[in-house]
């Protein structure tokens, strides 16, 4: 018997297609936080961005001509000539830094050891502020703070602002007192080795940060209706290059709002200089009042659930809207680590009896240490999230905190109820039966764990505020033809999904869904259990995957919650990444420099066993990269990793 826990107050490619004892099964228990290990290594080379004199080469000399010297060189040589540009561009940018370092620890902005000297990607220096694991809720949290109580100091009327950022903050002042608010904040730059610029507006790119303790940075900005305040924050390890180490800059500062006074006698108002969530005007007198900080950003965990931070603010903001998501969402996973000794002689013992190929290809059982980055990526970008299930056939990572509150291991054996369906190796098998994990909320995200976010995501970005699901549907096909012995797995569950559909309602489906996290409901995969009793439990008794499969999760699911009205087609800035494509390296290191997708996926389906090893040169220091600070649940596993305090509030309960 299952139970649901609730909680109180750029277009992609096709998609293709050590062990531990089982660990307990367990309840979200809230108010804890992990401590986290050490950072990796600095990541390699080739994920830096192209050197200086490169980029310049490429903006100078036309396209069409750099095409014609591309065929009259080779490959070789361009190596060749790109490794000397860029060991002149790294000789260059390190002593640039060199002296901005001196040039700004002259000026006492490299006071204490918090501080450390960023390049930039316009070639200059950053100062940021060292945090053992920064987030972006952290980095918001920070600059508001800063902000408040600089103004708090200086007896300046303020109010924090229910701005559209979700990953920075605002705070209204008056307009009339423009002057003392400049000169607090000019103060607090000067204290932090804070920074000032315009927040970027529709049409007019951000304007480019500058140390807002120089008077020069503030003539820039005299008349602006809108400030916005940041102290970059950086993390451990890495080097001072752009792309070494994760940097949380102006897109999670705070804006200060100037709100001009205006109306006649009573009705006298402070008029908003920009849209926000809830009103337009404030009184010109009101009475301040205390609110949690979650309260301003859907990045947050729901007001209630954690204690965080109280912030002044007005009344008018406290206005509940209609299309906040008050309900728990909780993540799933299934892994498998296709190294394990034990798995693999389970495995041999089914040896042959997948249809297609793809089926057991040794790249879908492959570990190349994805699901611990998957998790980080979740804890930098999903802080929301109430807690997080890993179902396994008895496997856990042995660098997995099973102790920590905010994850549970869910053994096969624990969800399926027929013990002759195990041991079980397909994938499709595994997800007929996530709606019996115990405990489960009725709203969930599914993770593969080759599914990873690339920056913050919202619970709305997958549920609207009132339960129903957001699916993203793929430019990628279904093939006609009924299914046959070609066709590839994932195809193959597409057409039984149709068919099913089409029995019941009529229409027929005809596209794929992208590689990301699947907004899914158990009451709907309940109810399409009891709808398709027949495909459902023959797809949960293939031990291995089968041509007669469905793929419920994945696809059924949204179809069938939309033509039953529980679900409807969503947008999330996506991309997918075939580590089997010669242009892999490329568009990694595109991704790694612009972190312009909401969610990607590092996909493998045909690759040999030979590959994966060079596949894990590429992938991990990319990862390494990418997310480079653990998250809290991750243990220290060596002598020389470190244990430290989670400075952020923890994203998991």
């Amino acid at each position: 018997m299952r139970s649901t826990r609730r909680l109180t107050p750029p277009p992609e490619p096709p998609p293709l297609a050590p062990t531990s004892p089982r660990a307990p099964s367990r309840r979200p228990d809230p108010g804890r936080t992990m401590p986290l290990t050490a950072p990796p290594a600095a990541p390699r080379p080739w994920l830096a961005d192209p050197p200086p004199l490169v980029r310049g080469y490429r903006r100078a000399v036309p396209l069409r001509l750099r095409r014609a010297v591309v065929a009259v060189t080779g490959p070789g040589l361009r190596r060749a000539a790109m490794r000397s540009l860029g060991g002149l561009s790294a000789a260059s940018r390190s002593l640039r830094l060199r002296r901005a370092r001196r040039r700004l620890r002259r000026a006492g902005l490299l006071a204490g050891s918090g501080r450390t000297v960023i390049a930039d990607r316009r070639g200059g220096a950053l100062v940021a502020t060292l945090a053992p694991s920064p987030t972006p809720l952290f980095a918001r949290a920070e600059n508001l703070r800063l902000v408040c109580e600089a103004l708090d100091r200086a007896r300046i009327d303020h109010f924090v602002v229910r701005c559209y950022s979700n990953v920075g903050s605002a705070v209204g002042v008056r307009a009339d007192q423009r002057d003392v608010v400049v000169t607090a904040l000019a103060t607090l730059c000067a204290e932090e080795a804070g920074y000032v610029s315009l927040p970027p507006r529709r049409g007019h790119p951000a304007t480019p940060p500058r140390l807002g303790g120089r008077r020069g940075a503030w003539r820039r900005l005299a008349g602006a209706s809108v400030v916005r305040f940041t102290r970059f924050h950086t993390g451990p390890g890495g080097s001072g290059e752009p792309g070494g180490r994760l940097l949380l800059g102006p897109a999670h500062g705070c804006d200060i709002e100037f709100w001009e006074p205006g109306g006649q006698g009573e009705e006298r108002v402070l008029i908003a200089p920009r849209f926000n969530r809830t009103t337009a005007s404030v009184p010109l007198v009101g009475e301040p009042v205390r609110a949690p900080d979650q309260l301003f950003t859907r990045l947050a965990p729901p007001v209630g659930w954690q204690p965080g931070p109280l912030v002044r603010t007005r009344p008018e903001f406290l206005t509940r809207l209609p299309d906040e998501v008050r309900f728990p969402i909780d993540v799933v996973y299934t892994w498998v680590d296709g190294s394990d000794p034990q798995w693999q002689r389970r495995r041999a013992a089914l040896a042959g009896r997948g249809y297609h190929a793809q089926a057991a290809n040794a790249a879908r059982y492959a570990n190349r240490d994805e699901l611990r980055y998957s998790l980080r990526s979740l804890y930098l970008y999903a802080p929301w999230v109430r807690h997080i299930y890993l179902v396994t056939d008895r496997q856990v990572p042995d660098w997995l905190a099973v102790s920590h509150p905010g994850i549970t291991v869910v053994d096969h054996h624990d969800i399926f109820d027929d013990p002759d369906a195990l041991p079980t190796f397909n994938s499709h098998a595994i997800e007929t039966r996530l709606h019996h994990i115990d405990g489960l909320a009725e709203h969930f995200l599914y993770f593969n764990d080759d599914v990873f976010l690339g920056s913050p995501v919202t619970p709305q970005d997958f549920f609207l505020a009132n339960g129903v699901c957001k699916f993203f549907p793929s430019r990628a096909l279904i093939p006609l033809p009924p299914v046959g012995p070609g066709d590839v797995p994932v195809s193959a569950a597409g057409k039984n999904n149709r068919a099913l559909l089409a029995e019941r309602f009529g229409p027929a489906i005809t596209q794929k869904m992208k590689h990301t996290p699947h907004a899914l409901r158990t009451s709907v995969l309940a109810e399409i259990e009891k709808e398709f009793p027949d495909a459902v439990r023959a797809t949960m008794a293939s031990r291995v995957r089968s041509p007669s499969d469905i793929s419920v999760p994945s696809s059924l699911h949204h179809y069938y919650a939309f033509l039953t009205g529980r679900a409807v087609p969503g947008h999330l800035r996506y991309d997918y990444f075939d580590l089997a494509q010669p242009t892999i390296r490329t568009r990694l290191a595109r991704l790694l420099r612009a972190r312009h997708c909401q969610a990607f996926c590092l996909n493998d389906t045909v690759s040999s066993e030979h590959d994966l090893e060079d596949q894990l040169a590429l992938v991990r220091p990319f990862l390494d990269a990418y997310f480079p600070l653990p998250s809290p649940l991750e243990r220290a596993v060596t002598r020389q990793e470190t244990r430290q305090p989670c400075p952020s509030p923890s994203p998991f309960p």
